[in-house]
């Protein structure tokens, strides 16, 4: 009896460990059973490019909620950013500046500008002691007045062409049997020969994973990441450590803040268009991921790794409900069932974890 007990006891840590994986793999086979085409690499594409938007602000509100707060900012910071980045773009076109260095400084602007409202918000939480919740809730409302002021209530339009080849252009572009290109595919080809084109790993998804890559490594690796950990698990004792809580707080918000103006960049290279609302439905989707992915909200604990597969699971369904011509309304109450089911296992192995200490 013992033996079994252990044997349970060691199953139930497995699960516990790894349940989002599981859940991941179920899903996948899910879809690919009652869908049509799910495993193709068209759709797989499509899976990818769902993700992005979701993978770039998961990952900056994975800093948030480890050092213990939460940014409801994000998706209208990201609408803010699209705005400024094609208003930039279709500026200096207008100016005569050469595309290829219109795109450039609107981007790189963007990213500048789109810093400052996680450099207030970290400086409302860390110096003001202001509740994260309330203080990023503010700017929730800030970024998209000013957003809407900046685009006039209307989508900005007539950006530069090279925009929508950058944005919804691939890596690799794949001709069985015939021809591998990189980032455009093969000159002289056949109606018939673009049917058959395989486009292969995204470019909107590979330059947002390259960024996120980064910063994994910039919290799994680094003493900065350490502290970020240790203000999530015990503020108090961080400060007495040594640690500059405010100063570092401040930072992690302008991480988070940094990827939901990355975000914004990259809905515009893909919509060719800036809108005040890009990111407006995608704030629920990125604190799910990161929580999905094992982070706690009480702080302390989470992982990059785990916030992309979270990601992974919300882009899986998003797609796979799509492929089979479900509303795609519905997913709000999948992701909602999920997301209440990963803080429940959370708990109960936090428990499991008190009882045995």
């Amino acid at each position: 009896m013992q033996i079994l007990s252990v044997r349970k006891k060691h199953w139930l840590e497995t699960f516990g460990r790894y349940w989002i994986l599981f859940f991941l793999i179920g899903e996948a086979a899910f879809f690919s059973l009652t869908g049509m085409g799910f495993f193709s690499a068209r759709n797989f594409q499509n899976i990818l490019v769902t993700s992005t938007t979701i993978l770039l602000l998961a990952a900056g509100e994975t800093f948030v909620i480890i050092s213990g707060g939460i940014d409801l900012s994000v998706g209208f910071v990201m609408g803010f950013s699209c705005v400024v980045c094609a208003k930039i773009m279709v500026t200096l076109q207008a100016l005569g500046l050469a595309e290829p260095l219109a795109i450039l400084l609107g981007i790189g602007g963007c990213l500048l500008i789109g810093l400052l409202p996680g450099f207030v918000n970290g400086f409302l939480v860390a110096r003001m002691r202001v509740p994260p919740f309330i203080a990023t809730f503010g700017m929730y409302g800030i970024a998209y007045g000013f957003a809407e002021i900046i685009s006039g209530n209307v989508p900005i339009a007539n950006l530069p062409k090279m925009v929508g080849f950058i944005g919804n252009g691939y890596l690799l572009y794949y001709l069985p049997g015939k021809a591998l290109t990189w980032l455009s595919p093969p000159q002289g080809i056949s109606r018939a020969e673009i049917r058959e084109l395989i486009p292969l790993i995204p470019n909107v998804f590979f330059f947002a994973l390259l960024v996120v890559l980064v910063f994994a490594f910039l919290l799994s690796r680094t003493q900065f990441g350490q502290h970020t950990y240790a203000i999530g698990g015990n503020i108090d004792a961080a400060r007495r450590a040594g640690i500059n809580v405010e100063r570092h707080l401040i930072k992690v918000y302008m991480i988070s803040s940094f990827f939901a103006a990355l975000g914004g960049v990259m809905y515009t290279l893909r919509f060719v268009t800036g809108r005040a609302d890009a990111g407006a439905a995608r704030m629920l989707d990125s604190i799910a991921a990161v929580v999905i992915g094992g982070a706690s909200l009480y702080g302390g604990t989470g992982t990059m790794i785990g916030s992309i597969l979270g990601t992974l699971i919300i882009g899986i369904l998003e797609t796979g409900m799509v492929n089979r011509g479900l509303p795609t309304y519905n997913k709000y109450i999948w992701v909602g069932i999920i997301l209440v089911m990963a803080v429940l296992i959370d708990q109960f192995f936090l428990e499991e974890h008190r009882k045995e200490g």
